[in-house]
């Protein structure tokens, strides 16, 4: 199914003003989105679960960074920590190839892989990975950090299962089309 090879993160902070966190996923689910990773760690549990809950509501399956979050399918860990702890789906961030060798040792179901590309929503951080460590990984690994619509698909060619998304939904002026647009481009 090409809609779960995108998975976008969420990040607040980045949204124009004048547009909501709800007004973007909605418009991400309506262009064919099926997963967030809802970040706002920043949140106490019990916004990030009526977060949770908006999410499901547009028809989202949602995994909750860091910390698990009643309702959601799973939680994505930082680098470096071990399993949840509960019985869950669990992925972990993961910034070289042998983190991913350990994040599949470790029982994760996916791994982040980054920086893919330069980003803007973290600058100076990499430098960016070579495209040959994305390929032939033990687990599903989602390319993560500066991708678009226009290197999407080269993640994908490079091994990826897929694509982790942030500034490019969270800032567009029109995040559906932008979402279409990366599952053009994960689909190749």
């Amino acid at each position: 199914m090409t809609s779960r090879r995108l998975l976008l993160l969420t990040d607040r902070t980045q949204v124009p003003e004048g547009r909501s966190l709800g007004d973007v996923l909605d418009a991400a689910a309506g262009a064919g989105l099926t997963t967030v990773l809802l970040r706002e760690i920043d949140l106490p549990d019990e916004e990030r679960a009526g977060l949770a809950g908006r999410a499901r509501a547009a028809g989202l399956e949602v995994v909750a960074a860091h910390r698990p979050v009643p309702g959601c399918a799973g939680v994505h860990l930082p680098a470096g920590t071990t399993g949840p702890g509960v019985a869950t789906r669990w992925g972990r961030s993961c910034h070289s190839r042998a983190d991913v060798v350990a994040a599949a040792a470790d029982g994760a179901w996916w791994a982040t892989l980054s920086p893919y590309a330069s980003t803007k929503s973290k600058p100076g951080y990499g430098p960016p990975l070579p495209a040959a460590a994305f390929a032939g990984l033990p687990l599903p690994v989602y390319a993560l950090g500066g991708i678009t619509p226009a290197n999407a698909a080269q993640a994908r060619a490079a091994g990826a299962y897929g694509v982790a998304v942030m500034g490019a939904v969270m800032r567009a002026d029109d995040p559906g089309a932008v979402v279409a647009a990366l599952l053009r481009e994960v689909a190749r």
